[in-house]
C-alpha cells in the first residue's frame, strides 16, 4: 500500500535530513518542495517570465511563495508520483493553509486517508537559525553539511563543491522562521479538525534518534 508522509518543522529543524533518511532507508521518494521551487525560480531559461521573477524575489527574501502557484506545481508532481506507485515524503509541505486545503484532499484521493502520516520536529528559534547559517549544500549531490567553522570546501560524500544558498543569511532566516510560525503552523489545527494526529518529535536530538522515533510511526 502506498504511503504519504509530511514532516514539518522550522527552517533548520532537520526535516529535510529525515526525509532523505526515509528515502534511503525506507524507499520513499523525497519531494523537497523548497529545493524544487528554488530550482524553478532560479532557472536561467525562465528569468524573463514575470511570474518567475515575482516568485524568485519572494523566495530569495525568505518569504513563502504564492500558495496557488506552489500548489499547481506540487499537484502535478504528486499526481505523477502516485501514478508511478511511489511512496512520497514531503519536508515542510504543504506550507500554507491554502495549500493544505487543496493538497490534503488530493493526497487522500491518491494515497488513502489511513496511509497519510504527519510529523513535527520541534527546535528553538536560535538553534534553527544557527543551524541554517552554518549549513552548506553540495552543488553535485545535494547533501546537507552543517559546517559552523567553514572548514570544509568539498562534500564528504561525492567531493562536490559546497555552496551557501543565497537566502541562508540571518535576516532571511529569522523571517523564514516567523513565516513558518505565522503561515505554516496554522495548518496543524486544520489537520486535527480533519482527524489527523501530528506526531511531535524533539528536533534537537541526534538525527539517528529522531529517525528511529519517526520510523516507529510509519
Amino acid at each position: 500500500m502506498m504511503k504519504a508522509v509530511a514532516i514539518y518543522g522550522s527552517p533548520g529543524s532537520g526535516k529535510g535530513m529525515q526525509a532523505t533518511l526515509l528515502e534511503h532507508n525506507k524507499g520513499f521518494i523525497h519531494f523537497d518542495t523548497g529545493r524544487y521551487l528554488e530550482h524553478v525560480v532560479h532557472d536561467p531559461d525562465r528569468q524573463k517570465n514575470p511570474i518567475i521573477r515575482r516568485e524568485r524575489k519572494l523566495f530569495d527574501g525568505g518569504y513563502l511563495n504564492t500558495p496557488s502557484w506552489v500548489f499547481k506545481i506540487v499537484k502535478d508532481e504528486v499526481t505523477r508520483m502516485s501514478k508511478a506507485r511511489e511512496d512520497i515524503v514531503f519536508s515542510g509541505s504543504p506550507r500554507t493553509l491554502f495549500e493544505a486545503e487543496h493538497l490534503i484532499p488530493l493526497l487522500e484521493k491518491l494515497y488513502g486517508r489511513k496511509n497519510i502520516k504527519f510529523f513535527s520536529l520541534d527546535v528553538p528559534k536560535d538553534v534553527a537559525v544557527n543551524r541554517n547559517i552554518s549549513r552548506r549544500i553540495c552543488s553535485v549531490c545535494g547533501a546537507v553539511v552543517i559546517d559552523p567553522d567553514v572548514k570544509h570546501k568539498h562534500c564528504p560524500i561525492c567531493r562536490g563543491k559546497l555552496i551557501k544558498r543565497v537566502f541562508d543569511n540571518k535576516e532571511s532566516l529569522v523571517r523564514r522562521f516567523e513565516q513558518y510560525v505565522d503561515r505554516t503552523k496554522p495548518i496543524f489545527d486544520y489537520l486535527k479538525k480533519r482527524g489527523y494526529k501530528i506526531v511531535n518529535i524533539k528536533g534537537t536530538s541526534t538525527p539517528e534518534v529522531v529517525f528511529n522515533k519517526l520510523s516507529k510511526h510509519i
